[in-house]
């Protein structure tokens, strides 16, 4: 049997998408239609706002741009969550509702 933790060990090597979102415009079709080269679109974040981090859609952190070299990268500032969460998964405790042989039996 695969205790909880080692079994979420199991899911680490999966990949997911991180997306960050610098900011949204809602454009008219027409609007899009006539973006050419040097066509600038303001989006509804201002500049010192943090960028939302997405995993696969879900908002899981908000951060900051940096530069590093000649790459571009992401300070995270801010996990976002209802409350701190352990990294580890706590474990499972698994209680048998009724004794062995007795299930199912109608009264």
């Amino acid at each position: 049997m695969i205790d909880a933790a080692n079994g979420f060990d199991l899911i680490h090597d999966i990949d997911v998408r991180l997306t960050v979102e610098l900011g949204r415009a809602q454009m008219r079709l027409r609007d899009v239609l006539d973006l050419a080269e040097d066509s600038v679109v303001m989006l509804d974040r201002l500049i010192d706002e943090p960028l939302d981090v997405m995993v696969n859609g879900k908002l899981i952190a908000r951060g900051e741009v940096i530069a590093e070299g000649n790459r571009f990268g992401l300070r995270i500032l801010e996990l976002v969550g209802n409350a701190p969460r352990d990294r580890r998964a706590a474990p499972i405790e698994v209680t048998n509702a009724a004794p062995a042989g007795k299930a199912g039996k109608a009264a």
